[in-house]
């Protein structure tokens, strides 16, 4: 039996929707300053495969690496943690 490798996991905030089938999830990351200390808001936007067209602006997010799906698209939706309320 093959083992799979181990897919990166992100936890993030859906920040459009309007594509078919394609959302994306920026995650926020607070990173300290090398030289002042200062921490500072690093975003990373992620472009990930919705199959279902569930997800809406503002949902909490967990999605997962894949292969390429198409230009931009390496990530893939795996659950809804929270609904924008």
């Amino acid at each position: 039996m093959e083992k799979r490798n181990l897919r990166k996991e992100r936890i993030g905030v859906v920040t459009s929707n309007k594509m078919d089938k394609s959302i994306v999830v920026s995650e926020v990351k607070k990173i300290k300053h090398p030289m002042y200390g200062k921490f500072v808001l690093k975003t990373k936007k992620y472009v990930a495969h919705d199959e279902k067209n569930d997800c809406n602006d503002g949902d909490t997010v967990r999605i997962m690496e894949t292969r390429p799906l198409s230009k931009t698209k390496r990530w893939r939706l795996v659950d809804i943690i929270e609904r924008a309320k």
